[in-house]
């Protein structure tokens, strides 16, 4: 009869009340408040108070919490690529190729410090707020340190280039300037993405299976995160979208014994965002046939969080006797000992990162570390007869080109949004205050690819008459247009950023709805584009009838229909905004209108003055994550070709003709083909997506107030016809290290308005295999101006029997130097560094040639002619030894 009477007591009484009766006997029971435990034995504690529903809930990227254990809702989806992202006001630096390009290690650490304050200003205004919504966390899914292994991946703009030297040399710093320096806690979690061996393409990442071979493997994918885990102590790694060798990364037992048990990597794994939905979904991966098959499978590989639904699932998977309870409370407990780590259990006064002043925000000192940072990524590609640095006497000066005032370029994707954003053409305006700077726009930037404008006041009307411009507005407190509303007024057209202020005060900035009526009459007949662009989300209505909608909370996206207008029709107009509890609101209205005369104007601009900046390349709107492009050439947010669009190329070509001192500027995220600009042009600078300070910095370099030094992470093909298939992830015949063609422009180039020679110290004319090598190098400026210099040690083995690239960057340093200044350098080569791969992929370093080549580029005859480059031969011997 007890035993029937504890039954009834299980089946009857609340699970809340049951917790707490186990607590009862629960030795471990309340131990997590203890702050003079370790971490670890702190979350154990809390995992053995909580229920399995609570347990199933923790490994959510969006856990509710468990109020009656203290452990707050936590939304762990958080974005700082290159500043704080999709959580409105912050201070953007140069896209990450671009942060790439400045191979400034200490740089990068910096940019992280600023980031993770403002990331850590921003969580504690929304937590006093008690908001703990997307984007407002302390976890954030930063670097993306994929190998840009190929110039077609529309995500390439994401990641540090081709090299996994050069990327583990900046993602190291970068990851711990998130993280902290903090004995105890941590600034933030970083996540190093995607593992493993991810780089598109876009359309089929959710199938695509990689099968590359243990030497790519070794030498390539994985060195990086390696280093990631073990220099960086990064706390969480995301697993990627496709399969690796026949298994879904989020459920490789493989990936997770390599992380956990042979690197040692002690924090927790996220899956990329439904990732593990892909298990069942039959055009995706297929590998299991149910959800709580897919679940069960991602937890028992080492997946501790779910971004997405799939988890959602776990109490079914339980109950079907596909996995424990048990197996759960490991990744619970590693998910609640971040959270810890973090201090979100521990007094505030405890963590010195809560006392960070939310006025850091886009404060002048990071605005100002932003412009450094773009000065720094400005890659000089040509200067044919010194053309430039141009002379800021100047009276006349034409900006043409469709990136030279456009604010997309600037952010790149996965962006914040600043206060005081400067374009190219702003940027030389204010260089040359007393000069004429003239803009033309000149072509779209591919084939119908729209420019895009906020529709001005001048067409829209409150009647069909157009007696009164603008748009009758009617602003709801809530997300449903319904009721009566709180506000009406006449808003002339639809432009708007609202931050955290609200439309009123009386309204919440985050939860409320817009409606705007009226008319559109277009000034012309002809084809138009015509959209916008929200956040959360709007739909857009023409004479009723739908044109576009947009519904996301992740990020904002323009979103457009191309459609013929008739000039002087008055077309009735409906536009429909919600604010769906993100933190800041957009609503713009947007069309591109039908202009003929385009490449006309710009010529003509040219022609009357006296210098010329076309300000070309490519846009977040081309490239970027599985997006829905229609744009000829581009598929997927992936390129199907890499030369520049006919629609510049024509411009350019134009625009030559006519004589004047002309400077290309590229404005992309991905190399270009460009051959017939690089033979033609005097002029060319590679700007990448700059950032908020980018048309200031871009000034500077082209009127010669910085010197720029910036050098390229990835190789500039000529053709995509010189390297592999897209979907082939061998790395023979691509980058830099396996590349035999000629490139147009190499990996590790750029140019300077100054010169440099370099010299070896005298190194041992042998070293025995297994120890390490000192070399030093004296570089020198031996121009007339004061600059910035990327040093990079190459190393190669000239007659090896093993596996070896051409050549591997294996030591970079930025450094400063004054006219006639001459500085050493230092690097340290390990035996690892120095070896190559036998048939059992062991890295070894056998007797032999040993070939270093220190200087601002990669060796080439004219570079060692010049003194641009130095080499040393050196003799390895002794016996064999292996380095890994």
């Amino acid at each position: 009869m007890m035993n029937r009477n504890r039954l009834l007591l299980k089946l009857f009484l609340p699970v809340a009340l049951l917790a707490t009766l186990a607590g009862c006997t629960n030795p471990n029971a309340g131990t997590y408040k203890d702050t003079s435990l370790p971490f670890l034995e702190r979350a154990e504690g809390l995992v053995s108070e909580m229920t399995l529903q609570e347990k199933i809930d923790m490994l959510r990227y969006d856990s509710p919490g468990v109020e009656r254990l203290g452990i707050p809702a936590h939304n762990f989806w958080n974005e700082c690529l290159h500043g704080v992202g999709r959580s409105g006001r912050a201070t953007v630096f140069s896209q990450a190729i671009g942060m790439a390009a400045m191979w400034d290690d200490e740089e990068m650490g910096a940019i992280a410090e600023a980031i993770s304050d403002e990331a850590r200003a921003k969580h504690h205004e929304y937590a006093s707020r008690n908001k703990r919504g997307i984007y407002q966390g302390l976890t954030y899914w930063t670097p993306n340190i994929n190998i840009f292994r190929d110039p077609r991946w529309g995500r390439g703009m994401e990641t540090y280039g081709e090299d996994p030297y050069l990327t583990a040399g900046l993602a190291v710093p970068f990851i711990r300037g998130l993280q902290g320096d903090d004995p105890q806690y941590l600034k933030l979690v970083a996540t190093a993405k995607h593992f493993a061996v991810h780089s598109g393409p876009e359309s089929t990442r959710h199938s695509f299976d990689v099968w590359p071979s243990d030497y790519d493997m070794a030498e390539t994918y994985l060195p990086h995160f390696k280093r990631a885990v073990q220099e960086a102590k990064v706390y969480s790694v995301m697993c990627a979208y496709q399969s690796l060798r026949g298994a879904p990364c989020c459920g490789s037992l493989f990936l997770e014994n390599l992380l956990r048990t042979e690197w040692g990597f002690e924090g927790y794994i996220v899956s990329d965002c439904w990732a593990i939905a892909d298990f069942f979904m039959e055009r995706a991966h297929h590998v299991t046939a149910t959800p709580e098959e897919a679940a069960a499978m991602a937890v028992k590989a080492g997946t501790d969080q779910n971004c997405g639904n799939t988890y959602l699932h776990l109490g079914a998977a339980v109950e079907q006797g596909l996995i424990t309870e048990e197996e759960l409370n490991l990744p619970v407990t590693r998910i609640l000992t971040a959270m810890m780590k973090l201090g979100m259990f521990d007094p505030e006064k405890d963590v010195k990162y809560t006392q960070i002043p939310y006025d850091v925000v886009d404060s002048k000192e990071h605005q100002a570390l932003s412009l450094d940072a773009a000065r720094k990524s400005m890659v000089l590609l040509k200067n044919e007869g010194n053309l430039l640095p141009f002379s800021k006497e100047v009276k006349k000066v034409a900006v043409i080109g469709p990136n030279a005032d456009d604010q997309e370029v600037l952010l790149g994707n996965y962006n914040g949004y600043p206060s005081q954003p400067k374009t190219p053409l702003t940027g030389l305006r204010e260089k040359l205050p007393q000069a004429q700077v003239i803009f033309a726009q000149g072509c779209p930037l591919a084939e119908k690819l729209p420019y895009f404008e906020a529709i001005p006041a001048d067409f829209l009307f409150t009647d069909e008459t157009a007696s009164q411009k603008g748009l009758k507005a009617e602003y709801f407190a809530n997300k449903t247009w319904e009721g009566t509303p709180a506000h009406t007024q006449t808003d002339p057209n639809i432009d708007f950023v609202w931050w955290t202020t609200p439309p009123f005060e009386d309204m919440a900035y985050d939860d409320f709805s817009v409606r705007w009526t009226g008319w559109l009459i277009p000034p012309v007949t002809g084809e138009y584009a015509l959209g916008g662009e929200g956040f959360s989300g709007f739909n857009l209505y023409l004479n009723d009838s739908l044109v576009t909608r947009w519904k996301n909370e992740h990020h904002p996206r323009k979103v457009y229909e191309l459609m013929h207008l008739e000039g002087g029709k008055a077309y009735n107009l409906r536009v429909e905004y919600l604010q769906d509890h993100t933190d800041y609101a957009i609503m713009r209205l947007l069309w591109d209108t039908p202009k003929p005369h385009l490449k006309q104007e710009a010529v003509e601009l040219a022609a009357s003055s006296d210098l010329v900046i076309l300000c070309m390349g490519l846009s977040p709107l081309l490239e970027g994550e599985e997006m829905p492009v229609k744009v000829e050439g581009f598929a997927g947010g992936d390129r199907l070709d890499i030369r520049l669009p006919e629609t510049q190329t024509e411009l350019i070509r134009e625009i030559h003709k006519l004589g004047k001192p002309t400077v290309l500027v590229l404005l992309n995220g991905s190399a270009l083909a460009f051959n017939w600009e690089a033979e033609h042009l005097p002029a060319i600078i590679e700007a990448w997506y700059p950032g908020q300070q980018g048309g200031a910095a871009l000034a500077d370099v082209i009127f010669g107030d910085y010197n720029p030094a910036g050098r390229l992470p990835v190789t500039f093909y000529k053709d995509i016809k010189q390297i592999p298939a897209f979907d082939n992830y061998d790395m023979q015949g691509k980058t830099y290290r396996y590349f035999h063609d000629t490139p147009l422009y190499e990996f590790g180039y750029g140019l300077s308005y100054t010169t440099f020679a370099y010299r070896i110290d005298p190194v041992p004319a042998s070293v025995q295999a297994g120890d390490a090598l000192e070399v030093s190098v004296e570089v020198r400026n031996t121009g007339q101006v004061d600059g910035d210099e990327v040093v990079q040690l190459y190393v190669s083995l000239p007659g090896s029997p093993l596996k070896t690239p051409i050549r591997s960057l294996q030591g970079f340093k930025r450094i400063h130097l004054k006219a006639g200044e001459a500085k050493t350098v230092n690097f340290t080569l390990e035996p690892l560094q120095i070896a190559a791969r036998d048939t059992d992929n062991r890295a070894q370093v056998l007797p032999g040639k040993l070939l270093l080549s220190v200087g601002g580029r990669q060796p080439a005859p004219e570079a060692i002619a010049s003194g641009q480059v130095a080499q040393q031969e050196i003799e390895i011997t002794g016996e064999a030894y292996y380095a890994d």
